[in-house]
C-alpha cells in the first residue's frame, strides 16, 4: 500500500478489524515515514459497468457513487457511519443485481429512494442534480409532487 502522504509503498498494518456492518475490513497503517492512515478492503463481486444514457459504458466507480451522496448530505444531521452504510447497501444491492451491466438511471433511482428514506432536502438536492432541475418552478414541482415534508 502506499502512503498518502510520503507516497513510498513501505507500509505495515498496525490494526486490522471488520467494519461494523462486516461488510469490509478496517486497516489502520503505518508508513516508514511515521505517518499513520486507514484504508478498507472490500469484497467486490464483479466488474460492473455503467451504461450511461448516451449508450456509453464506464466501470462502475464506488467513489463516485459516495462523493454524490456526500455532496446531497453536506450540512445535514446524517454521520459519517450511517452514510458509508447507506453507500455500501446500494454498491451491494448493484451487484446483488446479478448484472454485469447496470443503466445509471437504476443507480440514480436506487439513491433517490434511499435518500428519500434518509433525509428528505439530501433527496431533493440530489434529484435536483439528478433531474437536471433548470429553474425554480422545476423545484415547486417536484416538491409539490412528494411527500417528504408533509407532516407523518
Amino acid at each position: 500500500m502506499i502512503c498518502p502522504i510520503c507516497k513510498k509503498g513501505e507500509t505495515s498494518v498496525v490494526d486490522s478489524r471488520p467494519t461494523e456492518d462486516g461488510a469490509s475490513i478496517r486497516r489502520r497503517r503505518q508508513c516508514v515515514c511515521g505517518e499513520r492512515f486507514t484504508t478498507f478492503e472490500r469484497v467486490q463481486f464483479r466488474e460492473l459497468m455503467v451504461v450511461k444514457k448516451n449508450g456509453r459504458k464506464s466501470p462502475f466507480d464506488r467513489e463516485k457513487l459516495s462523493k454524490s451522496i456526500y455532496i446531497a448530505l453536506k450540512k445535514r444531521p446524517i454521520d459519517t457511519d450511517t452514510a458509508e452504510k447507506f453507500i455500501t447497501n446500494i454498491s451491494r444491492s448493484l451487484e446483488e443485481l446479478g448484472q454485469s451491466e447496470i443503466a445509471s438511471n437504476i443507480i440514480g433511482t436506487m439513491v433517490m429512494e434511499g435518500l428519500k428514506n434518509l433525509d428528505p432536502v439530501a433527496y431533493v438536492r440530489f434529484a435536483s442534480v439528478y433531474r437536471n432541475f433548470r429553474e425554480e418552478k422545476d423545484f415547486v414541482q417536484f416538491v409539490d409532487k412528494i411527500n417528504v415534508f408533509k407532516k407523518r
